[in-house]
């Protein structure tokens, strides 16, 4: 899994029948530090992210692995909202920080 933040939102009207109904999400890779990567990514969205917020992303076979998404021809999946991140016992990000 990765960490990445949400930048935007994918909508597609022509798309293959098993994903009818899926929400894309627009994703910016983070490092370990938090900081923006140039790699973005779409992923199909199963928790209800929006926009500026930090999510998990899973990909490969994984991301086929959860309720609902068998049989889909997904690549990535957003599968967790992220509350915080630490590292070394130092705060690098807190949702309930972030909308102050």
């Amino acid at each position: 899994m990765q960490i990445a933040k949400v930048r935007g939102t994918v909508v597609s009207t022509q798309k293959d029948p098993s994903l009818k109904g899926a929400k894309f999400l627009l994703l910016q890779l983070l490092d370990e530090e938090g900081r923006p990567l140039s790699q973005y990514e779409v992923a199909a969205d199963i928790v209800g992210a929006g926009i500026d917020e930090w999510v998990l992303v899973t990909r490969g076979s994984a991301a086929r692995q959860t309720q609902g998404s068998e049989n889909r021809p997904l690549d990535a999946l957003v599968v967790a909202i992220i509350d915080t991140v630490s590292v070394d016992n130092r705060l690098l990000y807190s949702k309930k920080d972030q909308y102050r």
